[in-house]
């Protein structure tokens, strides 16, 4: 356990899988995310999107040792907004998870990273009332 705010440890084999990731895959989704960030800072309405988005490309980057848990307190707001964020960008970066899963699978030692792309998906389309916390954070405290 620590204390927020305090640097945390990787261990070893998240250090390991995260640069595997990176190399494999996690620039490439990554660099999807801020494109879309990007797109929605420039159409200024769309700010919070492209806060949540750029926020999901840096867990996105370095995804192992993190998880996401829903936010308490997000409420209508946050259903309404991931609506429209399904139909603006969420479906295509579901589909660049899934397309990016298929050689990883094809290629077999590539299989854990597949299934951590899949598992991605969920959160490319519905980003808003979701956090990015540590995995070995307490339950109590998510």
């Amino acid at each position: 356990m620590h204390e927020p705010g305090m640097l945390v440890t990787m261990k070893p084999i998240q250090l390991i899988l995260n640069i595997l990731w990176l190399v494999f895959c996690g620039v490439w989704m990554a660099f999807g995310y801020l494109i879309a960030a990007v797109i929605c800072f420039v159409l200024i309405v769309t700010i919070p999107f492209g806060i949540a988005s750029a926020r999901i490309a840096f867990y996105v980057l370095w995804p192992f040792g993190r998880t996401t848990v829903e936010k308490p307190g997000a409420g209508a707001g946050s259903l309404v907004g991931n609506v429209i964020w399904v139909i603006v960008a969420g479906w295509w970066l579901a589909l660049g998870h899934l397309l990016t899963s298929i050689p990883l699978f094809i290629s077999i030692i590539g299989i854990p990273f597949g299934w951590a792309n899949l598992k991605l998906i969920p959160v490319s389309l519905f980003p808003l009332g979701r956090e990015i916390v540590d995995s070995d954070q307490p339950f109590a405290g998510r």
